[in-house]
């Protein structure tokens, strides 16, 4: 029997950024998934933040060269790889000049957000599901990590769901703080709009004249994990969707493993 295949698409994780929880959990997480038998693939972004030389961070030619449009402009897509210390793991890396060069990571050092944060968002996010085309790897559970990877369940859904690749694919989305939401521009309905969705695609992620990236994502996803943070609001909005809810605990390690064979419908 093959191996189950899991993907882990995060915001962040240590050692190479560490800004919450998050970090915490997505440098655990894989490994002890791996340890008890599973594949494991792990995209983030590649903040400039993180330094490249005592990472050992270096360029996947082979996956690099994609162009990702966002808001009808083109942005070239860089993948870069790095063993994770301690592990027998690699992490993927995407980059782009324009959106990940700078030394911060989602505000400027006056702690203003990022004008542009729309759509790093949404390049990160077209770019993780690009890439795990190139890589020709199809994942039974695809687990999104924090609000800048909220669109990727809405993508697998809809304008991916002809995919072969992700046919089978269970989506998993774990809700932490998102500080940046009421920041989001009010563009976002039409930047997030790839390929051939369009605005009304992205009413679930809207409420009122806000964004609720969080709510958004739930509508799309086949299982939700609680963040040790999360807010009584969102908690309830996960469970009114009647959709499998796994609530953070301390030792959280096997749950979500346990969370990860239900949804795949194998025994825990």
């Amino acid at each position: 029997m093959s191996k189950k295949r899991v993907l882990i698409v995060t915001q962040e994780m240590q050692p190479y950024t560490a800004l919450s929880e998050i970090s915490e959990i997505a440098r655990k997480l894989p490994e002890f998934v791996q340890s008890k038998g599973m594949e494991i693939r792990v995209l983030m972004p590649r903040f400039g933040t993180i330094n490249e030389r005592r990472h050992r961070l270096h360029e996947v030619v082979r996956l690099s060269g994609m162009n990702i449009i966002v808001d009808d402009d083109d942005f070239p897509l860089i993948i870069k790889v790095a063993s994770l210390p301690g592990a027998r793991m690699q992490v993927y890396f995407l980059d782009n000049e324009d959106f990940f060069k700078r030394k911060s990571v989602f505000e400027d050092p006056d702690g203003k957000p990022f004008d542009d944060n729309v759509d790093r968002m949404v390049f990160f996010c077209k770019g993780v599901i690009e890439t795990v085309k190139k890589f020709g790897w199809s994942p039974d559970i695809v687990h999104c990590h924090g609000w800048m990877t909220s669109l990727i369940p809405l993508y697998l859904k809809t304008a991916y769901k002809d995919e072969p690749i992700f046919k089978d694919s269970k989506v998993v989305y774990s809700v932490y703080n998102s500080p940046f939401e009421s920041s989001l521009d009010n563009e976002f309905a039409s930047k997030a709009s790839i390929n051939n969705l369009t605005e009304e695609d992205l009413v679930k992620y809207q409420n009122g004249s806000g964004i609720t990236l969080h709510k958004g994502a739930f509508n799309f996803s086949d299982g939700i994990i609680l963040g040790s943070e999360a807010e009584d609001k969102v908690t309830k909005e996960a469970k009114d969707l009647e959709l499998p809810t796994l609530n953070h605990e301390e030792e959280y390690l096997p749950s979500y493993l346990d969370f990860y064979k239900t949804l795949l419908g194998e025994e825990s």
